[in-house]
């Protein structure tokens, strides 16, 4: 059994605060502090170059690789670490186009996180081999999986309303049909469990940043089926995915595995930090994760529908087909969320019109939900949030 409050205690949560926003960025580690700046100051400061071999830079991305595998059902050796979740929504793409030769359409769905959709657009658009990319209402994407479909593209918990779909039975039917399926797992990884090996899923990538806490600008995972990750050709041919890099052969040879989606040098700072708070995952097991999201989630629902009867709830009600987030809409939901912010509890805002909460078992509590009810009832009752200061949109929402 997950103990957590022990895992509470391992974050800094800054005074007065309610953090609902750990599906956008997690909390600080206590300890990530201290091994970015020993990393600073030994590491790079004391070893210089010699640290790619003696504090073993060079095996990092596989290294956390490993410890990312473990929180999304994939096996030791399948994930890879670098560079941004839209480099490696290329990557997967790219790869599985040409896997698929012979057929032309990419499916996904409107409710996809718009770089999903624009790194498919742009490839589609560079290719120029006839490409269509296909983005029906999330609820219809399994009406458009037949004989010629290529790949289909989807991120497992919707960003807006949470809403989730069924990644086995989904992959199953493109299997079925003979396409290939990539899923994005932003809003799964360190949220529900997910088991990639179990659903014979193709590729999958994913952030740090989120419920993983890997800090801003955390590099993304890419995973690649064992069987796949033997003959998928790498559309970004970088040097470190070469299986021999200093051999410096002016021909590219994949590496004979997953290594071979590593494209340039890896952020060594911000992947010392995050390998440093996956730390908080050592005997934390998903199923509680999901079990405690599910309490905490229903909680809030209950709460706000009770004290707040002009806000509409966005997510799926029932817990099964939602993500760690529920989201509820209003008109006038930034300001809302302003008046929020202002007042200490931190969710986002998604436009048009949804305000949108996290929940991250491994630091928030029962006593948090209640907090956050409290506060943004008195903010709805009052019209609190009607005042200019709340009305004005930051660039970053």
């Amino acid at each position: 059994m997950t103990d957590f409050v022990a895992t509470k205690s391992l974050f800094h949560i800054p005074e007065g605060v309610i953090y609902l926003d750990g599906n956008s960025l997690g909390m600080l580690p206590k300890t990530a502090a201290n091994r970015a700046k020993e990393m600073i100051e030994q590491e790079w400061g004391e070893m210089l170059i010699r640290g790619w071999n003696d504090a073993k830079w060079m095996e990092q991305p596989e290294r956390v690789g490993n410890l990312v595998a473990r929180l999304i059902g994939a096996a030791s050796g399948t994930v890879v670490m670098g560079d941004t979740l839209s480099i490696k929504v290329y990557q997967a793409l790219a790869s599985a186009l040409e896997m698929r030769p012979d057929r032309k359409v990419v499916v996904s769905d409107n409710g996809n996180f718009p770089t999903d959709l624009y790194m498919a657009d742009g490839l589609i658009k560079s290719l120029d081999r006839g490409h269509v990319l296909k983005t029906p209402n999330p609820e219809d994407v399994e009406s458009l999986i037949n004989e010629d479909l290529a790949v289909l593209m989807l991120t497992q918990v919707d960003y807006r309303t949470g809403r989730m779909h069924d990644m086995k039975r989904i992959t199953d039917l493109a299997h079925a049909a003979g396409a290939l399926v990539i899923w994005d797992l932003a809003h799964s990884a360190g949220a529900v469990p997910v088991d990639l090996a179990g659903c014979n899923a193709d590729f999958a990538v994913g952030c740090t940043y989120k419920y993983l806490n890997g800090g801003p600008g955390a590099p993304a995972f890419i995973y690649v089926r064992p069987d796949h990750a033997k003959v998928a050709r790498p559309a970004l041919s970088g040097w470190l995915g070469h299986a021999a890099p200093f051999a410096f052969d002016p021909d590219y040879t994949p590496a004979p595995d997953v290594s071979r989606m590593r494209v340039g040098t890896p952020p060594v700072i911000q992947m010392a930090v995050l390998e440093e708070a996956m730390k908080a995952w050592d005997g934390v097991e998903m199923a509680d994760i999901r079990k405690r999201s599910i309490e905490l989630c229903e909680q809030f629902i209950a709460g706000v529908e009770a004290s707040c009867p002009m806000l509409e709830l966005a997510s799926p009600r029932n817990p099964d087909e939602r993500g760690s987030q529920v989201s509820f809409k209003f008109d006038q939901g930034y300001a809302v969320m302003q008046a929020l912010i202002a007042r200490g509890v931190i969710g986002d805002f998604r436009a048009p019109d949804v305000i949108r909460f996290g929940f991250t078992p491994l630091y928030i509590d029962n006593n948090d939900v209640d907090g956050a009810v409290k506060i943004l009832a008195e903010i709805m009752e009052t019209k609190a949030w009607d005042k200019p200061e709340f009305h004005k949109r930051n660039a970053v929402t």
